[in-house]
């Protein structure tokens, strides 16, 4: 970081441990209950003053990312300012590493870092609370990302409890590099009330796990390889795809992963 720079914020990758797709709501949100955690992989915003608000898109994940001016990075500062009344105006930079519409929550967790980096910034004139509010207004998954903390989620994702201690759990994400975008999942998901998520995760199930191997099936294939791994206690799917993961009661195996996919060992935070 130079000295230029104002500040600085990791964007956790979201995996959900568990999504229990419960109905339709007619607000054109799916009623959900889910179990979110966070990865110390991450995304990274730095922010350096400027005269008006501007994003750079940098990483190994920065051509995937869109163009800036559509980025939820610069709608969040530019919501952050209509409700703080904050001036301050920052030239942002985005260090792009969580793979796109894959299930992670990159734009969301982006989003949630925005907020969070410029009110630490601004001397904190919000609380969590208005911050979630804003969050809400970007995307389902933002206020859960603006914790950043383990916590079941019902609603469209946006009423949050305290869910388990995980901290520390070893992880292995891995993506077999197609691009699942989250409107087609649910689209393609059977509306079928399988039941409601209760205290044991490790048990539950991701409702858009099907829906999603329908329309990318190479999913099953990586969902397969997880399984097979030693140590690994539980896979699944994460969001509605395509990344999957795999947690470990040890450390994570030492693996290449087959045909070119995309794999990132990590921890619970």
């Amino acid at each position: 970081m130079t000295a230029s720079v104002a500040g600085f914020e990791p964007a956790p990758a979201k995996i959900n441990l568990a999504l229990h797709v419960r109905a339709r709501r007619a607000d054109g949100y799916h009623a959900l209950e889910t179990l979110f955690a966070f990865t110390r992989f991450a995304d990274r915003l730095e922010a350096v003053p400027a005269d008006a608000w501007s994003l750079a898109v940098s990483g190994p994940m920065a051509d995937s990312a869109g163009p800036p001016e559509d980025n939820l990075v610069l709608r969040a500062a530019r919501a952050f300012a209509e409700a703080s009344g904050s001036t301050a105006r920052f030239a942002l930079r985005l260090e792009k590493s969580i793979p796109v519409a894959a299930g992670l929550g990159g734009g969301s967790a982006d989003a949630a870092a925005a907020l969070r980096l410029l009110n630490r910034l601004a001397g904190a004139p919000l609380t969590m609370a208005d911050l979630e509010r804003i969050g809400e207004t970007l995307g389902a998954d933002v206020p859960a990302c603006l914790r950043s903390v383990t916590a079941f989620g019902a609603g469209k994702g946006e009423a949050l409890t305290p869910g388990p201690r995980l901290s520390g759990t070893p992880v292995l994400l891995v993506n077999p590099r197609v691009a699942v975008p989250t409107g087609p999942v649910f689209r393609a998901w059977d509306g079928a009330d399988r039941g409601a998520l209760g205290a044991d995760w490790r048990t539950a199930r991701n409702d858009l796990e099907a829906p999603a191997i329908g329309l990318q099936p190479v999913i099953s294939d990586v969902l397969a390889w997880l399984r097979g791994l030693p140590g690994a206690t539980l896979t699944r799917m994460s969001g509605s795809g395509a990344t999957c993961f795999a947690l470990f009661e040890g450390e994570v195996p030492c693996v290449a992963a087959p045909h070119g996919w995309w794999m990132q060992p990590t921890e619970l935070l």
